[in-house]
C-alpha cells in the first residue's frame, strides 16, 4: 500500500475510532483536553509507523493500546500534583497502581459520560456544540465553522475555552443523576442530534454518509430513552433517528454516489426501523405532545408511510414545518418548509419563500440555499439561472460526493 493510501486509511480509521479513544482516555485522566491530546499522540504514532509496518489487522485496537499506554504514563507523571490521584488510582486498578487499564470496558457508557461532560451547563450552548462535533465526530475547526456558519477563529476559541473551563472547574466525567441529569438533557439531545446529522450527511470528505456516527447516535439515543422513559423529546429524537436510519441502504448508489429521497428504491428501506420509529413517535405524543424532535420525526414519518413518492402528503409536511418553525424557528427550518411548500403547491410558491431568505446572513454561505433555489428554477424551466445556482452550491459544499452531484445537475441544465 502506497503512502497516500496509508494516510487515507489512517484518516478513515481516525474518523471511526477517535470518539471511542477520547471517551476511554477521559475516563482515566479526567480531563477532556488531555484525553484529546493523548488520542492525537496515538494518531501521530500511526502516521509514523504504519507507512513502514502497514495498517494492522485491527487498527482500532492498535490505536487503543497505544493511547492506553500513554494515558497510564500521563497519570503516573501527574499523580503527585493531581488532587484526584487517589480516585484515578482506583480507576487504574484496585490493587496495583502500575496495572494497565482496559479501555475497551464499558465503551458505550464512556461515550455517554463524554456527552454529558461536554454538555455541562458551565459551557455555553455554542461551546457545547462545537466541542461535541470536535470530540465525537472528529471534525476540524474549519468544518465546524462551516456547519454553524461562523468564522473558524470563533470556533477555535470556543473549543479552547471549553476544554480549559472543564479542566479548571474539575467537572466530573460521569452521567449525572436526578435533577443534574434532567437539567443537562436538552443539551445532550442536541449533541446526539448533531452527531447523527453528521453521520447522515457528512459535512466534508469523500463519503456522502458516515454510518458509524449514525449507529452510535441511535444507540446512545436508545440508552437515553431507557434512562429517561418519561421524557417525550428523548423518544421524539429516537423516533427521528430510527426513521431516518431506515433509508440508509437506499441513500447511496453502487459507487457511493448520493441518491436523493424521491429517487430512492423504497423497497430497500428498513421497515423494522420504520416500525420502531413510529412506535417511539407515538410514545412521545402520548407523553407530552410534539416538540421539535418529534415534529421532525412526524415529517419523516410522512415519507416513511408513502409507498411511492407520489403518495407523499406534502401539504401535511408543509403544515408540520410551519409548526416546527413556530416551536424552533431557524432559517434552515424555513428553507425546508419552502421545499415542502413547493412540492405541495408548486415551485413558484417555494421560490417566493426562498427568495425571502436570500438576505439572511446565516444562509449566505450555506450550500443548500442555492441548491434548493436551483431546483425550483429548473422545475420552472429557467435552466440558465438554475445552472448558476447549482454551480454556486457546488463551490460552497465541502463534501466531494455532494459536489459531484451538484455539478451533474448544473451540466444537465446546460444540455437540456
Amino acid at each position: 500500500m502506497t503512502a497516500p493510501h496509508i494516510h487515507r486509511a489512517i484518516d478513515a480509521v481516525w474518523r471511526i475510532e477517535s470518539a471511542r479513544l477520547i471517551a476511554g482516555l477521559a475516563r482515566i485522566v479526567r480531563d477532556v483536553g488531555a484525553a484529546e491530546d493523548l488520542a492525537q499522540d496515538a494518531l501521530l504514532a500511526a502516521l509514523q509507523q504504519w507507512p513502514e509496518s502497514g495498517v494492522p489487522n485491527n487498527p482500532g485496537a492498535w490505536l487503543m493500546a497505544v493511547a492506553k499506554n500513554r494515558a497510564v504514563d500521563h497519570v503516573r507523571r501527574n499523580r503527585l500534583i493531581d488532587r484526584k490521584h487517589e480516585d484515578i488510582g482506583r480507576t487504574l486498578t484496585s490493587a496495583n497502581h502500575d496495572a494497565p487499564v482496559d479501555l475497551d470496558d464499558d465503551v458505550g457508557d464512556d461515550l455517554l459520560r463524554l456527552i454529558f461532560t461536554v454538555c455541562h451547563p458551565i459551557l455555553s450552548t455554542e461551546a457545547r456544540a462545537a466541542l461535541a462535533l470536535r470530540l465525537l465526530c472528529g471534525l476540524t475547526t474549519d468544518e465546524i465553522a462551516r456547519a454553524f456558519l461562523v468564522s473558524e477563529p470563533t470556533v477555535a476559541q470556543r473549543i479552547v475555552r471549553a476544554k480549559r473551563t472543564l479542566a479548571e472547574k474539575s467537572i466530573p466525567f460521569e452521567v449525572p443523576r436526578g435533577e443534574d441529569r434532567s437539567g443537562r438533557l436538552a443539551s445532550v439531545l442536541e449533541v446526539v442530534y448533531l452527531v447523527f446529522n453528521e453521520g447522515y450527511t457528512a459535512t466534508a470528505g469523500d463519503d456522502w454518509t458516515r454510518p458509524t456516527l449514525c449507529e452510535e447516535a441511535l444507540r446512545l439515543g436508545r440508552i437515553l430513552a431507557e434512562l429517561t422513559p418519561d421524557e417525550p423529546e428523548v423518544h421524539g429524537l429516537v423516533a427521528l433517528m430510527e426513521i431516518q436510519s431506515s433509508r440508509s441502504r437506499a441513500r447511496v448508489g453502487p459507487s457511493g454516489e448520493p441518491v436523493l429521497l424521491l429517487d430512492q428504491d423504497r423497497s430497500r428501506w428498513d421497515h423494522l426501523l420504520i416500525r420502531r420509529g413510529l412506535a417511539a413517535l407515538d410514545r412521545a405524543s402520548k407523553i407530552g405532545g410534539l416538540g421539535s424532535y418529534a415534529l421532525q420525526a412526524a415529517i419523516a414519518a410522512c415519507h416513511a408511510r408513502a409507498v411511492v413518492p407520489e403518495a407523499t402528503d406534502w401539504a401535511e409536511i408543509a403544515r408540520l414545518y410551519a409548526e416546527l418553525a413556530r416551536v424552533a424557528p431557524s432559517p434552515v427550518v424555513e428553507l425546508n418548509r419552502a421545499v415542502a411548500v413547493a412540492m405541495a403547491f408548486g415551485p413558484q410558491a417555494g421560490l417566493d419563500l426562498v427568495d425571502a431568505l436570500g438576505d439572511v446572513p446565516a444562509l449566505r454561505d450555506y450550500h443548500l440555499l442555492p441548491t434548493v433555489r436551483g431546483d425550483f428554477l429548473a422545475r420552472l424551466g429557467r435552466k440558465d439561472e438554475a445552472r448558476l445556482e447549482f454551480s454556486r452550491a457546488a463551490d460552497l459544499t465541502r463534501n466531494a460526493r455532494e459536489r459531484a452531484l451538484l455539478l451533474d445537475r448544473a451540466r444537465d441544465c446546460r444540455s437540456s
